[in-house]
């Protein structure tokens, strides 16, 4: 780690080359260029990263200044040279070296002049960068196409382009003693409350690591502070339109350079089961779409471990009921078959991460033969525990948040283990458990249960329902809004 001593830049030219040339390794890294010039008399450097500059934006500004008269930078400042010689809009000067080094890893081109005290930062920089392409995991049937790229200037513009309030706010923090990674804490100004923006202010500040390769992941890791906690205390979203719903309802955002991703602060459970398409329908169907949603996560949880409590407790299926349960269990007991057919579906879906796209067809087809036939043929899986898994699986990938999808993985997990173990009273213990876990958690101060723990009937119902938009005229309470009517 650096020292805090601050290295002011000199008015030697050569030694604040020297000391660019140490520090950005001139010489040993291919891509860092640096370039003598003269113009007007006046001896400078140019230090930037090959790749990360614009090359007509910079050539414009040299060919600028190659017309000037010698009497023109006699006796001119840096100040000076900026305003009246620099033809370019994004400048900044600073006697600092330590970080016109920083920010020309960054990207920016640092000019240094002879004689000067004071390094010139052109922000000519460019990334490399995809089009804005709608993401995969938040598809929807009709609505915007565009979605967050790994640049976080382009996702910034995104969202302005979306809230055009005076009090929009996009306030820069860097973070990563090495990395410097961009982030940026967006939120509007006069909705979101004060005391959230500057707690989470505080927390980005205070990471602590060298890097942040992981971008979005280890900020999240960092801010939340539960390690073992299986459950999501951020919301991901890769849509500028589900940003944007979120800052008029007073939550906080986070962007991180390197990332699609967009990690919305605070949020409950149930922010996890919103999908934009809902509101991309008429209320009813909004509604329905919904409803829909939540039995296939609740499904995805509760009815394995459900199913296998009646199977191996036969007294508590009705009479009406019989015929649930296997007609043949196989020659392995059924929680060894659930525990291969989980381990398989998690397979497949790794497999499918890595699979090329031409191959993804092969793959479902072997799949399909394996395990819902060969297996089944051999005695190694029943039908009907395929039958439920493939239920099970099918509420897993109709949840909207994928992290909460793999950790309601791990909780029916849990609680096939804990009914297998004891039975009707290992059930209804660990689905207690469950839910005091998740009614004593909170994210940033929210209850994560809410509006359900702590009971709100009328934020409750807009949970469980969809609203029409002209009904929803007040903002979330629970986030403490400065403005709280729409």
């Amino acid at each position: 780690m650096k020292a805090d001593v601050k290295n002011k830049v000199s008015t030697s030219l050569g030694a604040n080359v020297d000391f660019f040339k140490k520090e950005l390794g001139v010489g040993k890294s291919f891509d860092v260029i640096h370039l003598e010039v003269e113009y007007a008399g006046r001896k400078m450097a140019l230090f930037m990263v090959d790749g990360l500059v614009k090359d007509d934006m910079l050539h414009l500004l040299l060919k600028f200044m190659a017309n000037l008269k010698e009497d023109q930078l006699q006796d001119a400042t840096i100040q000076q040279l900026m305003k009246s010689y620099l033809p370019y809009i994004e400048l900044d000067s600073t006697d600092d070296l330590d970080k016109a080094v920083d920010m020309v890893l960054a990207g920016p081109t640092a000019l240094v002049v002879e004689g000067a005290s004071e390094v010139i930062i052109i922000d000519a920089r460019t990334y490399p960068v995809r089009g804005p392409e709608e993401p995969d995991t938040e598809r929807v049937v009709r609505g915007s196409r565009d979605g967050f790229v790994e640049t976080i200037v382009f996702n910034t513009a995104l969202i302005r382009r979306r809230v055009r309030d005076r009090t929009l706010r996009m306030e820069y923090i860097q973070a990563g003693r090495r990395s410097k990674t961009d982030m940026i804490i967006c939120y509007i100004e006069d909705i979101a409350d004060g005391e959230l923006v500057d707690k989470l202010k505080d927390k980005l500040s205070n990471i602590d690591t060298d890097g942040l390769p992981m971008a979005e992941k280890t900020v999240e890791e960092f801010i939340t502070g539960s390690q073992l906690n299986p459950f999501p205390a951020v919301r991901y979203t890769e849509r500028p339109d589900t940003t944007a719903v979120h800052l008029y309802e007073g939550h906080v955002c986070v962007l991180v350079d390197g990332s699609p991703s967009v990690l919305i602060t605070p949020t409950t459970y149930w922010h996890h089961l919103q999908h934009a398409e809902e509101y991309r329908n008429k209320p009813l169907v909004g509604a329905y779409l919904r409803i829909v949603r939540f039995f296939a996560v609740w499904a995805s949880l509760f009815l394995l471990p459900l199913w296998y409590l009646l199977v191996i407790d036969p007294s508590l299926v009705p009479k009406s009921m019989k015929y649930i349960g296997p007609n043949d269990p196989g020659k392995i007991p059924l929680f060894l078959q659930f525990l291969i057919i989980e381990i398989g579906i998690d397979m497949l879906r790794m497999a499918a991460i890595h699979t090329p796209t031409s191959l993804a067809t092969a793959l479902g087809l072997i799949a399909a033969l394996m395990i819902g036939q060969v297996a089944v043929e051999v005695g190694l899986l029943t039908n009907e525990v395929i039958l439920y898994l493939a239920l099970a699986a099918i509420g897993t990938f109709a949840t909207p948040s994928y992290e909460l999808s793999l950790a309601n993985r791990l909780i029916r997990l849990f609680l096939l283990i804990v009914t297998a173990l004891f039975h009707t009273f290992g059930l209804v213990v660990g689905f207690t458990l469950v839910i005091i876990y998740l009614a004593r958690m909170k994210s940033f101060g929210v209850p994560y249960l809410w509006p359900f723990i702590p009971f709100d009937i009328k934020a409750l119902r807009d949970v469980v329902f969809r609203s029409p938009i002209p009904l929803k005229n007040k903002r979330p309470r629970i986030l403490d809004p400065q403005d709280p009517d729409r």
